[in-house]
């Protein structure tokens, strides 16, 4: 691309020695040491470093233009922006031609349920004979039989992200669900993204570290909301305690569709059962009434069955179709992921207080009355620290037994994240302390029965622990197999 076109085409405050570039941008580079000749290099300011710091090394890799908030002593052209945050945002977007505008673009935020709700969606997108893209938690799939490419994050930064919309498109993918962090809607990564539809799953305490207070969590999250259109859709759980502050910000042009177990909504479910053999319940769709009888299991399942289905319902999906391919759909990888059947051992990414407390719920449910729920947990280091009394409540509340472990500690003593845990237990002379994980889940084979349900939360997917500077690999689901069935 031009630089003139690229200028012509963004907001900005001053362009330097713009006249003197004669080659195309090749490509866009926020990390220095990532820049190939011909990258246009962006100064991002974040929490720990400061772009600014490194566009020299960006411009001896090759860099031809800066994007900076403030004049550098520098042998190339730049340009000057009010935020590289935002700027990164939309010259990714008019880079790419602007992808998102000729996409069907569908964002899923909340706490919890984000990876499994996208999930659903696109499945019900494919048995409608759409084709449909994920991005997410668990890295970007073309379509459902794809393997999982890659993700550092949930929510990609901008060029990755608008370089997916670009290929999604140039392979003839119209339709895509992602989820939305509450990260990247705060730092602009979604930023002059068009989305046709938002879903939320809930809101509870998560990323404090970050956002400081809820009502900044709340205002990060509302943002994909705020900028739907006439003639989108927004999807809301009606039973969150946020929903009404949700439906405060969509604008009355927006198409709005709720559901809920407990509220009134356009989708809900009644008479809710739980066996070992899955979720029943029946589904309100607007006074039609269907029964569905689920392989997945736990309410929270319930929920993000129903958050699916109000997707459905909002783009025109044929409801009863889209039931019969919830009911054979068994989960995504580490959610609720029954690893070992006897005793029956359970991996989850529940890291956050709601999570934990829903899946334990959901354990207890299949939890045979002459045996114990055992728990294995931690809590992530250089995250939000006030939640770790909160998820020993609720671990020493659900739970007969308890194993309090490490999670990532990152660079924060495992012992003190630990400690931190253990202040929220009313007594802890029955709980079991291992900081090493693989241990803690030696301990639980050691203690469970056949009747027993053993569930090792935090998580999930992860095939990864960061233990200070070192990552290694560690895969709860390899070493619950390893341990309990040997293999």
């Amino acid at each position: 691309m031009r630089v003139n076109t690229l200028i012509d085409n963004i907001s900005y405050i001053e362009a330097v020695g713009i006249e003197d570039i004669v080659e195309d941008i090749q490509g866009i580079a926020y990390n220095s040491k990532k820049v190939q000749h011909g990258d246009l290099f962006i100064c991002l300011t974040g929490e720990h470093v400061d772009g600014h710091e490194y566009a020299d090394e960006a411009v001896a890799n090759g860099a031809i233009v800066c994007v900076v908030e403030r004049r550098l002593n520098l042998d190339i052209p730049q340009i000057v922006v009010s935020d590289t945050s935002q700027a990164i945002a939309q010259i990714s977007s008019v880079f790419y031609s602007s992808p998102s505008q000729k996409l069907n673009l569908i964002g899923v935020t909340g706490t919890n349920g984000k990876t499994t709700v996208t999930h659903l969606i696109q499945k019900l997108y494919e048995v409608n004979s759409k084709e449909c893209a994920l991005i997410g938690t668990l890295g970007h799939k073309f379509n459902s039989e794809d393997t999982y490419h890659d993700a550092k994050h949930t929510t990609p930064q901008a060029p990755e992200l608008q370089k997916l919309f670009y290929n999604f498109y140039e392979k003839g993918i119209k339709n895509v669900v992602m989820e939305v962090s509450s990260h990247a809607l705060a730092q602009h990564r979604v930023a002059y993204c068009d989305f046709n539809g938002a879903v939320l799953t809930n809101l509870t305490q998560d990323h404090l570290d970050f956002h400081i207070t809820m009502n900044n969590y709340f205002k990060a999250k509302a943002i994909l909301f705020e900028d739907l259109m006439s003639d989108d859709f927004a999807v809301i759980n009606a039973d969150d305690e946020y929903a009404s502050r949700f439906l405060e910000v969509i604008s009355p042009r927006v198409n709005v569709y709720t559901y809920g177990i407990k509220m009134p909504a356009d989708v809900r479910a009644e008479k809710i059962s739980f066996s070992n053999e899955g979720a029943s319940f029946v589904c309100d769709v607007k006074g039609k009434k269907y029964d569905v009888n689920l392989v997945m299991n736990g309410m929270f399942s319930v929920y993000n069955v129903l958050a699916a289905l109000a997707t459905a319902l909002a783009v025109g999906f044929d409801i009863e179709k889209c039931i019969k391919t919830l009911e054979t759909i068994h989960g995504v990888a580490g959610r609720f992921e029954v690893v070992v059947k006897k005793p029956v051992v359970i991996v989850d990414y529940a890291h956050t207080p709601d999570g934990l407390e829903n899946v334990l719920k959901a354990a207890r449910e299949i939890t045979p009355k002459e045996g114990q729920l055992i728990c294995i947990f931690g809590c992530g280091g250089d995250r939000d620290a006030t939640k770790r009394p909160k998820m020993g409540a609720i671990a020493e509340m659900l739970a007969d037994k308890v194993i309090v472990t490490s999670d990532n500690p990152r660079s924060e003593d495992p012992q003190q994240i630990i400690t931190d845990i253990l202040a929220g237990f009313k007594t802890t002379k029955d709980v079991i302390v291992e900081p090493d994980r693989e241990l803690a889940i030696r301990e639980a084979y050691k203690l469970a029965n056949a009747n027993d349900v053993v569930l090792v939360a935090g998580k999930g997917h992860e095939d990864y622990q960061i233990l200070a500077n070192e990552t290694i690999h560690f895969d709860d689901r390899e070493k619950v197999r390893e341990i309990f069935i040997g293999n």
